[in-house]
């Protein structure tokens, strides 16, 4: 698990559009399509087309598992299915699709055999095992992330895959009730006085009994929500270009000012709970001795989509205003 979110994957989308029937015409985005056909153009500058909108979809990445289930989509398969109910448990799948392996390495059998008419995956796979992805079925390969602009690439994701699959009404719907979560928690908090409070998100894991420490920073997805909500991120370290993640050292805590409050995903193996409890160095820093720690629930996926997003949203204004 922890591989996989150190290299999380990313790729960037095209969109579609729809045109009278036996002609096709530009779109305003520059895609082009007929009243039949539907042409995509994704990440890599492939142009997908479909028959119509996708019925049988495999997804290899939990944020697009996340994103067909909010749209009410069941598909035919997904990407471990068991851990996505694990870690991604803020959106619910609306059926029980097929397993077709990890993340990283689908079964190419498995995917084969459900027939799908439309593949959804990330540019993290290697060029070999989208290869034989695209021996089954079109594949269409997304961007999950984009520290530039963290909210915007969500946005391209889900109007994407909305628009594959027929459920733009239902894209358009998530869309404006997120935009209100955020507005809504952004006035819990300036009400409860919390208006550009320094926070600081981390998670972090135990490796051979060393303590690692992943900040969140302003690039990151939940940093970028946490600006859209008034508060000012805490870490000054630079984060990654995709997902906007940094590492440090428990030592690296104490760059962090005094009234920053810390917040951190409470995952099975966090340190925060665990390891750190007794470490001389965490205990001496001013925010833990304040008291200024809070955790939000299990089952926010840190790089999920908008459900996730609307999740953490709500959990995290929960916690800060006690």
């Amino acid at each position: 698990m922890r591989r996989l979110l150190l290299t999380a994957v990313a790729a960037t989308t095209g969109v579609l559009a729809l045109a009278a029937c036996g002609s096709t015409q530009p779109a305003a985005d520059g895609s082009t399509h007929t009243s039949k056909k539907i042409t995509l153009t994704d990440a890599t500058g492939a142009r997908v087309t479909l028959d119509g909108p996708a019925k049988k979809v495999v997804s290899t990445e939990w944020f697009v598992t996340e994103d067909l289930a909010s749209l009410g989509v069941k598909q035919a398969g997904a990407a471990d299915v068991k851990g996505y109910r694990q870690y991604d448990s803020a959106v619910p799948l609306p059926n029980t699709p097929k397993d077709i392996g990890t993340r990283g390495e689908p079964s190419m059998d498995t995917v084969a055999s459900l027939a799908p008419d439309l593949i959804i995956a990330t540019t993290d796979l290697s060029s070999s095992a989208i290869a034989q992805l695209k021996k089954v079925a079109p594949v269409l390969e997304l961007r999950s992330a984009n520290a530039a602009d963290q909210i915007g690439q969500m946005r391209k994701n889900l109007d994407t895959i909305a628009r594959a699959t027929g459920r733009t009404p239902e894209a358009t719907a998530l869309e404006k009730k997120f935009d209100s979560t955020l507005a809504d928690g952004r006035k819990r908090l300036s009400d409860a006085g919390l208006d550009g409070t320094d926070v600081a998100f981390a998670d972090g894991y135990v490796a051979s009994n060393q303590v690692t420490i992943r900040p969140f920073t302003s690039g990151s997805l939940f940093g970028t929500i946490n600006g859209k909500l008034g508060l000012k991120n805490a870490w000054t370290v630079k984060g990654d270009k995709d997902y906007g993640l940094a590492s440090t050292d428990v030592e690296g805590l104490t760059k962090l000012g005094k009234d920053t409050r810390f917040v951190y995903g409470r995952g099975a193996d966090n340190p925060f709970d665990g390891a750190l409890r007794k470490n001389s160095v965490w205990k001496s820093l001013p925010f833990v001795k304040a008291g200024h720690l809070s955790t939000v629930k299990n089952g926010i996926w840190s790089f999920g989509g908008y459900g996730s997003s609307m999740s953490y949203v709500g959990a995290l204004v929960d916690a800060l205003v006690k």
